[in-house]
């Protein structure tokens, strides 16, 4: 059923971050030079994890998403998706990655049970990727996403940050690709988590990024199904695939976002946006009641907006990475 917070809204979907570290220095999520590397003990053990997301699923959570940071460079996760797939009353196991390492691990993945993956890859030209990336290959992405089609999960999901004159000039490209390829294209609106003074520059509303498209293929609404999460489906005519837009930014879901998020280091958030969390490490040397307590307190007193793009609205810079993207 899920928790019903104050504001009415149904949450049953947690946001799970495994790791704060990344293989790629992507532009819009962390610094040149990586986030500040965190000592051992100050990341949730996968018993740790575990029993947050056990916990949660007892209170109606239904959908886990594991992410990072990349969490397929923590050793041994294999095994941990396995344990969170077996958790009774758990729906939907999926993971959002940048792609590097599923060509070695997506028969696992699958086997594990993990139901769906999510790539995020922000640009179809090796340079700009790489650009973007700080150094990331295309092409290894692009394989990896072969390679989970191959061990028999759907079409990936992919993710793109629309960044005004980095890769908005690929929009038409993208959605080409679902033309001739099942995959749902997601194009996300650029988010100031580290707060780049500049940000409103690079921004693209997803009202502009619909009409660009629009201008070349014509795009017909599609119902979103209620595990789509906040993204505005459509399609081309006679595609294979579908396209979303993300807009947190300029028309912000706020009022049916039905999630929350827990970091590697034990932080519950109910909003990416708000500067409120809990630290759940003092909880997890206590009962399981006492943990479940606070879980539920959290998911109950979630804040019914963030205040982004209003005047004087203070968000304190961090680094998507680090809270899980």
């Amino acid at each position: 059923m899920g928790v019903t917070d104050i504001h009415g809204r149904r949450i049953n979907y947690l946001r799970l971050s495994v790791t704060h570290r990344c293989n790629l220095r992507c532009q819009y999520c962390m610094p040149a030079e990586g986030v500040h590397k965190l000592q051992h003990s100050e990341i949730l053990t996968y018993e740790e994890l575990h029993r947050i997301a056990r916990l949660a699923v007892s209170l109606g959570i239904e959908k886990i998403r594991i992410t990072g940071g990349e969490p397929l460079i923590r050793k041994d996760l294999v095994g941990f998706l396995a344990e969170l797939a077996a958790i009774d009353g758990l729906k939907e196991l999926v993971l959002t990655t940048n792609g590097f390492f599923l060509r070695k691990l997506a028969p696992e993945l699958r086997r594990a049970g993990v139901h769906r993956i999510n790539v995020s890859l922000d640009s179809l030209k090796p340079e700009t990727f790489a650009s973007i990336t700080r150094g990331g290959h295309l092409a290894k992405v692009l394989d990896g996403i072969e390679a989970a089609e191959e061990a028999g999960f759907p079409p990936a999901k992919i993710n793109v940050v629309v960044v005004r004159g980095t890769n908005d000039g690929e929009l038409l490209d993208f959605a080409a690709l679902t033309v001739r390829r099942p995959h749902q294209v997601r194009f996300i609106e650029y988010m100031p988590t580290s707060l780049v003074p500049d940000w409103s520059s690079a921004f693209v509303s997803g009202q502009e990024i619909f009409e660009r498209i629009s201008q070349v293929y014509p795009l017909e609404p599609l119902e979103s199904a209620q595990s789509a999460g906040p993204a505005r489906l459509c399609r081309i005519p006679g595609g294979k695939g579908t396209l979303g837009i993300i807009t947190p930014v300029s028309s912000h879901f706020c009022e049916s976002c039905n999630r929350v998020r827990v970091t590697a280091t034990g932080t519950i958030k109910g909003c990416l946006f708000d500067n409120s969390e809990t630290d759940l490490k003092p909880y997890l040397e206590g009962s399981d009641s006492q943990l479940k307590a606070v879980l539920k307190r959290v998911i109950v007193s979630k804040p019914a907006r963030h205040h982004l793009r209003e005047p004087g609205s203070a968000i304190t810079p961090f680094s998507m990475a680090q809270i899980g993207g």
